[in-house]
């Protein structure tokens, strides 16, 4: 649950930025999302700053965003 103080009624845009987990190999975890149909906003691919990490970006049903960040392949 989040509370957001000033609030009184959560509508999509104010409740909160993302959620964010990590998988082990990105590539073939949005591979298996994708051929369920899952919306994949941003593909695998490194972070801005750090060509590293690598992370991904999915859709939910309710058009909340959700990060991927790959932990380990």
């Amino acid at each position: 649950m989040t509370n957001n103080w000033e609030e009184k009624k959560y509508e999509k845009g104010n409740a909160f930025g993302h959620l964010a987990f990590g998988v082990g190999d990105i590539t073939d975890f949005c591979r298996r999302l994708r051929d369920s149909k899952v919306k994949i906003t941003r593909e695998p691919g490194p972070m801005n700053f750090d060509d590293k990490e690598l992370i991904a970006f999915i859709e939910d049903p309710d058009g909340y965003s959700i990060e991927l960040i790959q932990t380990g392949a």
